[in-house]
């Protein structure tokens, strides 16, 4: 009888190793598609996340040479031009972008180098305006002149 029992006891836990890998297998797809959606997720984040990245880049917008236009880059290149500038001689002018609009403080001995400044700032790649606070000094006065 004990020999009975024993098979019998065999033979329950043989018939329920096939239930017990039915329910492994069945749970296996199910861990599948939660890896499956959450590798989605990562993925559909890592798009939002590029999409606002190009969206700041475009808002900055590129140059010609590709190089992307920040307010610092167009501080330095609007600050570069000034340099070749014969009516910019001898002028203190500081330039300061924030937006893509460029603001010119300081002195410039002429209304024309004034004018000049500003046409120079507006004309440089990726301004969208400008802001002219130049004012007038005379050299040998050092009088301030709006």
């Amino acid at each position: 009888m004990k020999d009975t029992v024993n098979v019998v006891a065999i033979l329950a836990v043989l018939a329920m190793a096939p239930v017990a890998l039915s329910a492994r297998s069945a749970a296996a797809p199910q861990g599948a598609g939660e890896s499956i959606k959450k590798g989605a997720t990562k993925t559909k984040d890592g798009v939002v996340n590029g999409a606002r990245v190009v969206a700041n880049k475009t808002k900055d917008g590129v140059s010609k040479t590709g190089e992307i236009m920040t307010d610092g880059w167009i501080t330095s290149r609007v600050s570069a031009r000034f340099v070749n500038e014969d009516s910019l001689k001898n002028s203190d002018i500081n330039v300061d972008t924030n937006d893509h609009i460029v603001t010119l403080k300081g002195t410039v001995l002429t209304s024309a180098g004034r004018s000049r400044a500003a046409v120079v700032a507006k004309q440089t790649e990726g301004v969208r305006g400008v802001v002219n606070k130049l004012t007038l000094v005379s050299k040998s006065q050092g009088e301030h002149h709006e």
